[in-house]
């Protein structure tokens, strides 16, 4: 079975049976029925014309389901003109799809969801792997977002900064249960960069590029978390992150510069350093500067904070740091780090233990608790003497 092929036929047979007159919930429950015979029917390989065969099959579909709804008079009426056999439509509706599924009605979490499904193509049991959640929760979070969005008319123009805002996020939540989300989301943003030619949608692939090429290098066999500063750079997929200042550089070029452009130029220079000592930090506080003038954003006053202690020193860093909230997420791990840098490593085991209880996931909380475990046994065993052995580089925080 050739799953990634039915993956990128989907949203091209969704948006067929949409112009043929179905609402979005119905067409893509159709779908969905759809590659449940195409798994049973293809074991030796596809049909000739995949994407007609599984249109062929959806409409039928969606013409029972809607043939057994006798109250809803109208939809018999419409699905009684069944379309003539011949080719299908050439039509591309990825892109409607991408707005649809990111509309702004919808929350967050319910648009990254409906997107993975109706244009990744993923099952619910795949999304609710990903997400570590019931099956169940998931079929209720995409039956209220088909419910939110079947309104809405197909082709009403949909806001691009939402789709890659719900892109990013995909990206974001990594990899969990047998679906690797963040090659999911570069796959999908991969397709809207192709069809827009948007600045930041390149920006945004850029982005995912240029992280992802590092994570061979993330994790150790046990699974726990490698600092960017330690990560055995030779892991890094150099393919990738040649790929990816290439997209950039195009994007660059523009002289059109968003948010996603900034955080690419941001990870492209850490990329460029052959070693941590040859980071250039100032550089990269320079492109948090232009990042800052883009979006007000406090998680990016926190990195920058870190660069700053990086380029101009760890009391530098510290300083930016107490502009900022408190209760920022790392805000902790951070201000760790900085004082460690600045010579008190009694303080920084005191917040590394801290920053521990507030970790979001369970490598991050380990390894917080390691580092301040190791400052504590550097202590004790030096008689509260400054830790003179440890490398300044072991708590830093990735940006």
């Amino acid at each position: 079975m050739n799953e990634p092929l039915l993956r990128d036929l989907v949203p091209a047979v969704i948006g067929v049976l949409v112009r043929r007159g179905a609402d979005f919930a119905s067409a893509e429950d159709a779908v969905q029925e759809a590659l449940v015979e195409a798994v049973r029917g293809w074991p030796d390989g596809p049909p000739q014309d995949p994407k007609g065969w599984l249109v062929t099959v959806a409409w039928r579909k969606f013409l029972d389901d809607a043939r057994a709804e006798a109250s809803r008079r109208r939809r018999e009426e419409r699905v009684e003109s069944e379309p003539p056999p011949g080719p299908v439509e050439a039509a591309d509706d990825t892109l409607q799809l991408y707005f649809l599924c990111a509309h702004p009605s919808l929350t967050p979490a319910s648009a990254v969801a409906l997107t993975l499904r109706a244009v990744g193509g993923l099952t619910t049991r795949q999304i609710a792997q990903a997400y570590l959640v019931p099956e169940a929760t998931m079929a209720q979070r995409i039956s209220r977002a088909k419910r939110t969005v079947s309104g809405v008319r197909f082709h009403q123009p949909g806001d691009l900064a939402t789709v890659l805002r719900v892109l990013y996020l995909v990206f974001n939540e990594g990899y969990s249960g047998d679906v690797d989300l963040a090659a999911e989301a570069i796959r999908l943003t991969r397709q809207l960069a192709a069809r827009t030619s948007d600045e930041e949608a390149a920006g945004l692939l850029a982005l995912m590029l240029l992280h992802h090429a590092r994570r061979p290098a993330r994790t150790r066999p046990d699974g726990s978390l490698v600092p960017l500063a330690e990560q055995d750079r030779r892991l890094w997929d150099t393919r990738l992150i040649a790929e990816g200042v290439d997209v950039l550089q195009t994007a660059l070029a523009l002289d059109r510069l968003g948010e996603f452009q900034a955080q690419a130029a941001i990870a492209a220079l850490h990329a460029d350093a052959q070693a941590a000592e040859e980071t250039d930090w100032v550089q990269i506080v320079e492109w948090y500067d232009e990042l800052l003038l883009l979006t007000d954003n406090p998680v990016a006053r926190l990195n920058r904070a870190v660069a700053v202690g990086e380029a101009d020193g760890p009391r530098a860093g510290l300083a930016a740091l107490a502009e900022l909230d408190p209760a920022l997420p790392r805000h902790t791990a951070a201000a760790a780090y900085l004082h460690e840098r600045d010579g008190n490593p009694r303080v920084a085991a005191r917040l590394y233990a801290e920053a521990a209880l507030a970790a979001p996931n369970i490598p991050e909380r380990d390894h917080l608790t390691r580092q301040a475990a190791r400052l504590n046994a550097q202590s004790r065993g030096r008689h509260g003497a400054r830790a003179a052995g440890a490398s300044p580089r072991q708590g830093r925080p990735e940006l």
